[in-house]
């Protein structure tokens, strides 16, 4: 990875955040101990003034999943489909986490994984929030700054020529939203280019010097990922408590929709979760 890249994934991951967001931070690190290394503040409330009413979206890495866990089937669970995803709340604000091993967020960042989840989502911007060492920060930077090269080099053999570099990005985020279930109303990989044209602009040169052209097809890709959508939305029905309400919650509001759970899908999140799918896909909620 080279050294102007490195740089400026550092400088925008260390910008300051709210004190709310670091309380936050410092709180999840806790409830996982020793085995926490960092924590990522990712998502569209980075460009938010006001929490009311809106989730907070992060990342902790942990050294390994058997020391983040007091019980080993959720262990099992995050190294078999990472990552984990768990409510938080603190101070009357809402979160949730996403866990993942410093290894596994290596490697889902880089172009070696099908798997559009990670990558995707660290191509864009992100805070540290919180690390348990220079060592742990510098570890999470490496492996943040493997993602947007992974985005471009995956999107350059099915993009054609492009008079603007801010359309590849554009391109690139529009067929990873291809390669997942999502609740998100069209147009999103516009607006999240558009919410910041410059900061892109700085970062194309650097990631396309270090990019690596994917192999790997997108209609390979959109299959197996909406396969693993599907896998992490009857894992989260499971281990994330409210799952069903949460999963409602999130299309609701990226999708415009007015979907209500009924009390046995309450009772029983994972049938809730599978009864629900296909009137999702149905309705165009998700796609």
């Amino acid at each position: 990875m080279t050294e102007p890249l490195v740089e400026l994934v550092r400088a925008e991951l260390e910008q300051d955040v709210d004190p709310q967001v670091t309380r936050l931070a410092e709180a999840i690190a806790a409830k996982h101990g020793d085995a926490s290394r960092a924590v990522l503040f990712y998502g569209s409330c980075l460009r938010e003034a006001k929490f009311d009413g809106l989730m907070l979206d992060f990342y902790l890495i942990v050294s390994d999943y058997r020391s983040a866990y007091g019980k080993r089937w959720l262990a099992l669970a995050n190294r078999l489909i990472p990552p984990n995803v768990f409510p938080f709340e603190l101070g009357g604000l809402a979160a949730k986490y996403a866990v993942v091993s410093e290894r596994d967020f290596d490697r889902l960042n880089g172009p070696k994984t099908r798997s559009v989840s990670v990558w995707a989502r660290f191509a864009q911007p992100a805070r540290l929030v919180w690390a348990s060492s220079q060592a742990a920060r510098d570890r999470t930077v490496a492996a943040v700054a493997r993602a947007a090269p992974t985005l471009l080099g995956s999107a350059l053999p099915s993009v054609g020529h492009l008079d603007d570099e801010l359309d590849l990005w554009r391109q690139a985020f529009a067929l990873t939203y291809s390669a997942e279930l999502r609740a998100e109303r069209k147009g999103r990989a516009v607006s999240v280019v558009d919410a910041d044209p410059e900061r892109y602009r700085r970062f194309t040169m650097p990631a396309l010097a270090v990019a690596v052209r994917s192999s790997h097809g997108w209609m390979r890709r959109r299959l197996e990922g909406k396969a693993l959508s599907v896998f992490r939305l009857a894992k989260a029905s499971v281990t994330y408590a409210g799952g069903a309400d949460y999963i409602v919650w999130k299309i609701n509001r990226h999708a415009g929709t007015k979907f209500a759970l009924k009390p046995w899908q309450r009772r029983h999140p994972l049938l809730a979760a599978i009864s629900l799918l296909p009137r999702l896909l149905r309705s165009g909620a998700i796609h």
